[in-house]
């Protein structure tokens, strides 16, 4: 109970989050086609093991609601230049709340247009199923979180709010933990 009052709290804290980033929104016009599949995780596993014996898989669990999730949005789509083809990336939507009259369509525009200032060309989902079940069933506490798949198709190593330190704000970031992992991960 106190996780998801937790969740609420941060969600509500953070709502139109999304709005409000203006001021952080790229000026270009993007150059790319973004894609977002309504999905649920067994589609996205379904993903994760069409890529196994082939490359390494990173996949971001994010909301427009979370501040810290768009902060580090970023460095997903960076994986490209860094890593090429040996790295797959894919963003997991988490914005529905499983309101009934907000299904996870009304949250669309909103996903779309994030993902596509960030030029996001590749693999996204937006989740079909309530955040609150999906963390339960993931054994999530809270999001951002990232998850990488080795080229064996399982999962090398979870980015979570489990690897908080005390004193730390943030439990890891892309460029002190993630970069990192996958350097060794991808030789």
């Amino acid at each position: 109970m106190r996780r998801i009052q937790t969740l609420l709290a941060v969600m509500v804290l953070f709502a139109g989050a999304g709005d409000r980033l203006s001021a952080d929104e790229p000026s270009e016009k993007p150059e790319v086609t973004v894609t977002l599949l309504d999905g649920t995780w067994a589609d996205a596993r379904r993903y994760i093991a069409e890529q196994k014996g082939k490359v390494v898989v990173v996949v971001d669990f994010w909301s427009t609601s979370c501040l810290p999730c768009m902060t580090e949005f970023p460095n997903l789509v960076k994986l490209k230049d860094k890593y090429g083809d040996k790295v797959v990336r894919v963003s997991f939507n988490l914005d529905y709340a499983g309101i009934k009259s907000k299904p996870p369509s009304y949250y669309r525009p909103r996903v779309e247009k994030f993902l596509t200032l960030r030029k996001a060309d590749f693999r996204n989902y937006l989740c079909t199923v309530d955040a609150l079940d999906f963390f339960d069933e993931m054994d999530l506490n809270s999001i951002p979180a990232v998850f990488v798949y080795g080229r064996d198709g399982s999962l090398a190593k979870r980015f979570d709010d489990s690897l908080l330190e005390p004193g730390e704000e943030e439990a890891f970031t892309y460029e002190a933990d993630i970069f990192p992992f996958l350097d060794k991960l991808v030789k």
